[in-house]
C-alpha cells in the first residue's frame, strides 16, 4: 500500500509509528526519541538520537583545566533523562499519550497531514536545566528536527551542544557543501566554500585521541553506507541519508566514535574497532584554542556560556 498524500499513523502502547512511501519511523515513548528511521528498507539508527553536551577534550582543554571545570557535562551527555513527551497528530493535540487502553480506540487505518512529537530532557547537572528535541514529519517523509537548550545560570561552560545520531554500520564516506577541511569557530581562516567528498570516516591521528573532524557553516551533508545489520540483506548498493540546513547553516562531525570513546583512549591504538557512524549536528561549538597547551584558555568569543539559550534546526530528507 502506498501513502502519497497522507501519513499512515500507527498507535502502539509504547511507541508511535509513522509511515509513507518507502519509509517507516518509530517514535518510542519508553526510550525517549526516534527509535527507528527506516528508509527504503534500510535502517539508519542504532540508538535513539539524543542531545549531546560533550566533545572529546583537546590538549588545550586539558592544559587550561576546562575538562575539570566542565566535567558535569560528561554525565549529561552519557545519561539522558526524558521528562516529557508532547504529541500532535494532524490538528489533534494529545493531552496524554495515546497508550493502552486508549490504543483500542484506533482501528489501524489512521492517517494525518503531519505529525509533531517533541521530547524534553532534564540534564543531570547541578543545577539542572532542559533540552528539547522535536520532530515535525511531513507526508513525503521529510523531518524537520528542532533542538533547543534552555540556558541556566550557575552551570559551567559547554564544550558543544547538538544532537547525536548513531548509525548501525560504518559509512563508506560522506559528501557535504560547506567549508573545506576540518573547521572550528576559531579555525575557519583559509577555508573555502564548496562541495567536498570524504572517503570513509577519517580520524585525526593524534598521539592522544581527542576532538577532531568538525565542519562549520554547512549547507548539507549526505552520509552513505552500503551495509546493514540485517544478515538477510546481501544488497551492497550504496544508500544515503541527507541532513540539510533549515534557516541557518549547520555544523557537523561524522566519525566512527562517540566523544566518550575518544576520551577514554589515551593512545590511538586503544580506540575500539570502527563499526558505527556517529553523526553530530551541532548548534554551538566551542573553539579548540591552540595558543598553547599549558594553560591558555580559548578566546572568550569562542566560549559557549551555559546561561544562554541555544536553538537550531535541520532537515532529514527521506528521498
Amino acid at each position: 500500500m502506498a501513502y502519497t498524500n497522507k501519513l499512515h499513523v500507527i498507535y502502539g502502547d509504547g511507541a508511535l509509528g509513522v509511515a509513507g512511501d518507502d519509509f517507516h519511523y518509530i517514535f518510542s515513548y519508553e526510550r525517549g526519541g526516534l527509535e527507528s528511521l527506516k528508509i527504503k528498507g534500510k535502517e539508519w539508527l542504532y540508538r535513539v538520537p539524543t542531545p549531546t553536551f560533550w566533545r572529546a577534550t583537546t590538549d588545550n582543554d586539558r592544559g587550561s583545566g576546562f575538562n575539570i571545570r566542565s566535567a558535569q557535562w560528561v554525565a549529561a551527555d552519557l545519561f539522558q533523562k526524558c521528562v516529557g513527551i508532547d504529541l500532535t497528530v494532524g490538528d489533534h493535540h494529545f493531552d496524554e499519550l495515546p497508550v493502552a487502553p486508549k490504543t483500542n480506540d484506533f482501528g489501524g487505518a489512521e492517517e494525518a497531514d503531519g505529525v509533531v512529537i517533541s521530547y524534553t530532557f532534564e540534564t543531570l547537572t547541578t543545577p539542572a536545566t532542559h533540552a528539547t528535541v522535536s520532530y515535525d514529519i511531513q507526508p513525503d517523509g521529510q523531518i524537520k528536527v528542532g533542538v533547543r537548550y534552555t540556558g541556566k545560570a550557575g552551570l559551567p561552560e559547554l564544550p558543544v551542544f547538538g544532537l547525536r545520531m548513531i548509525m548501525p554500520t560504518e559509512a563508506t564516506g560522506y559528501t557535504y557543501e560547506g567549508l573545506s577541511g576540518e573547521t572550528y569557530p576559531d579555525r575557519v581562516a583559509g577555508a573555502t566554500h564548496g562541495t567536498f567528498a570524504v572517503k570513509g570516516l577519517p580520524v585525526a591521528k593524534y598521539l592522544v585521541p581527542q576532538e577532531n573532524g568538525m565542519h562549520m557553516a554547512t549547507d548539507w551533508v549526505k552520509v552513505t553506507r552500503d551495509t546493514t545489520q540485517n544478515n538477510a540483506d546481501h544488497d551492497r548498493t550504496p544508500f544515503s541519508l541527507k541532513v540539510a540546513k533549515d534557516d541557518q547553516p549547520i555544523n557537523f562531525s561524522c566519525l566512527p566514535y562517540t566523544a566518550e570513546e575518544l576520551e577514554n583512549a589515551t593512545h590511538i591504538e586503544e580506540l575500539p574497532l570502527a563499526r558505527r557512524t556517529v553523526l553530530v549536528v551541532a548548534g554551538a561549538v566551542r573553539g579548540v584554542g591552540g595558543i598553547d597547551s599549558w594553560g591558555a584558555d580559548v578566546e572568550e568569543k569562542y566560549h559557549i556560556p551555559a546561561d544562554k539559550d541555544i536553538e537550531f534546526s535541520f532537515v532529514l530528507n527521506a528521498k
